[in-house]
């Protein structure tokens, strides 16, 4: 009786199963259905996303600015995508970037939360991923009074002017290791005015290291796998023993490196506060305010440490990138680096090196600088924004929380406002009227946008403008010669990743016929 009971049930239950599991596949497909419908009618267009992966098999691991470009030209310049769960739309204008991101800033000034960079590597308190907020605002005003004050500014041109002549030293000492003097040039420049500190060696300075370190460990820790953390935050608990947390291991190892960044420098201001040698800089009028009585609050130390941390890393390496992508181009176009040069005869002769009072004497090499910036943005994804809430925008709803992520690299592309925009061609900013010119200049785009807009953006510009003057009005810029003695072939070629480098190349940096090192002032370093 049990076995004829038992042979009654079974096939019942398999049958009951059957038709829950059928029914749950006709529902799944059905919500999918009406879900994709919906992206379809609501949200602005973009390929179809498949269940649960959404569109993240159709993004590229290497360079996804040049997928995002080529995709503008079938959905447009607004293209809404799905990473897995998370929403995110891809604006590849001018145009919507203004209107969204500067026009509404109250909603589009967040950052998404990055799990990786602020619970496992912990590089907090950070300033370009911080949340939009109070603790954003003071940081923010900080940086302002440090690098948009005009006082502020005037104050640096000294050491500006010291660097740029110690740069040019080194390339006529070496020319060979062209890359280690402009790196050695930003990070003094930041260096200096962060923590006071003056490099003198690149290979041997305390600060440089951990710096590099900090940063180099956080770029490398942020790999494609890492990034599944952010989208799927259960990761962050995997025991590090565990196969697989890999990501995990990296992450703390560079918790390490950031910790150093941030206390060491701190720890030498604060020493040579004490015994009254302490050089002017960020830091140290930042804990001269924030002293009540000789002490410091644990909140003001936290934040100090994190304003002094951030400014090597954001600035250092997009700064370098925009300098060896100007060697790069003059190597590759000497029709363009003569005519610079013929400018800079002509206005200041050959008796004296181009000071920054000199710029709006020299409009060519302006249009070298940013025809630079529009070749090869250094940053060519701006770091996403957050939609904080839902919008509307030409007819089309955006929801909030998506990540709002402007492709820099494909705006300078757009043939209408640069044509053959592969070219480099300075010459075209001054073919546009003023109007256009100002309008369409790269920097309204490579330095972000809306309040998120890079705080240090004058100073680097006028920094990289010293430089690019002075190496134009005393080296000649030339392919480098194989054993053939025949210039050898150079294609450019920059790597993928946030900061668009050109990979590394060789050429010739040598001193213009009638230049030699004595135009080089000598200054000291009090």
């Amino acid at each position: 009786m049990a076995y004829t009971a038992l042979g009654i049930m079974f096939p019942f239950g398999i049958a009951c199963i059957s038709i829950i599991f059928t029914i749950t596949i006709f529902g799944i497909r059905r919500w999918w259905a009406v879900q994709c419908y919906e992206y379809d009618r609501l949200n602005p267009p973009g390929p179809r996303p498949l269940p649960f992966l959404g569109n993240i098999h159709q993004v590229p691991m290497d360079y996804q600015y040049k997928a995002f470009t080529e995709w503008s030209k079938v959905f447009g310049d607004l293209i809404f995508l799905r990473l897995f769960r998370k929403a995110a739309l891809i604006i590849n204008s001018t145009q919507a970037a203004q209107d969204l991101l500067e026009k509404r800033g109250a909603k589009y000034s967040d950052r998404p939360y990055f799990i990786l960079f602020s619970e496992l590597i912990q590089f907090e308190p950070n300033v370009t991923i911080m949340p939009y907020g109070d603790q954003w605002r003071l940081h923010r005003k900080w940086i302002q009074a440090s690098f948009q004050d005009r006082a502020a500014l005037q104050s640096y041109e000294p050491i500006q002017a010291r660097e740029t002549n110690r740069l040019l030293r080194a390339l006529i000492e070496s020319p060979g290791d062209f890359t280690a003097h402009l790196k050695r040039y930003v990070a003094t420049l930041m260096m200096e005015i962060t923590y006071g500190h003056t490099v003198t060696n690149l290979d041997d300075d305390e600060f440089i290291r951990l710096a590099d370190r900090a940063v180099s460990g956080t770029v490398e820790a942020g790999s494609p796998a890492a990034a599944l953390v952010d989208f799927f935050p259960l990761l962050k608990h995997i025991p590090t023993w565990m196969p697989g947390a890999g990501f995990k291991r990296k992450a703390f190892e560079v918790r390490e490196y950031v910790r150093q960044l941030q206390n060491v420098p701190f720890a030498k201001v604060r020493n040579a506060m004490a015994a009254g040698i302490a050089k002017p800089s960020l830091l140290r009028t930042l804990i001269q305010d924030s002293n009540v009585d000789g002490f410091l609050s644990p909140d003001d130390e936290y934040n100090i440490k994190g304003a002094g941390s951030v400014i090597y890393g954001a600035g250092t390496d997009t700064t370098v990138t925009v300098l060896i992508s100007f060697v790069l181009a003059m190597v590759l176009h000497p029709d363009v680096c003569q005519k610079a040069q013929a400018e800079l005869d002509r206005v200041l002769g050959n008796g004296r090196l181009p000071e920054l009072i000199d710029r709006d004497s020299l409009p060519y090499i302006d249009c070298v600088l940013k025809e630079v910036y529009r070749w090869n943005p250094p940053v060519p994804l701006c770091l996403p924004h957050k939609l904080t809430q839902d919008d509307e925008y030409r007819g089309f709803h955006i929801p909030g929380q998506t990540m709002i992520i402007p492709n820099i690299w494909g705006m300078t592309r757009d043939v209408e406002t640069y044509p053959e925009p592969e070219t480099f061609y300075p010459e075209r900013f001054e073919e546009m009227d003023k109007l256009n010119a100002d309008a369409n200049d790269p920097r309204n785009l490579v330095f972000g946008f809306g309040r998120r807009l890079c705080p240090g953006r004058q100073f680097g510009d006028t920094s990289i403008w010293l430089a690019v003057a002075n190496m134009l009005a005393i080296f000649e810029f030339r392919k480098a010669v194989n054993s053939a003695n025949e210039e050898a072939e150079l294609i450019p070629s920059f790597v993928s990743g946030t900061i668009s480098h050109p990979r590394p190349f060789s050429c010739n940096i040598c001193l213009r016929p009638g230049r030699t090192a004595d135009l080089i002032p000598v200054m000291d370093y009090d």
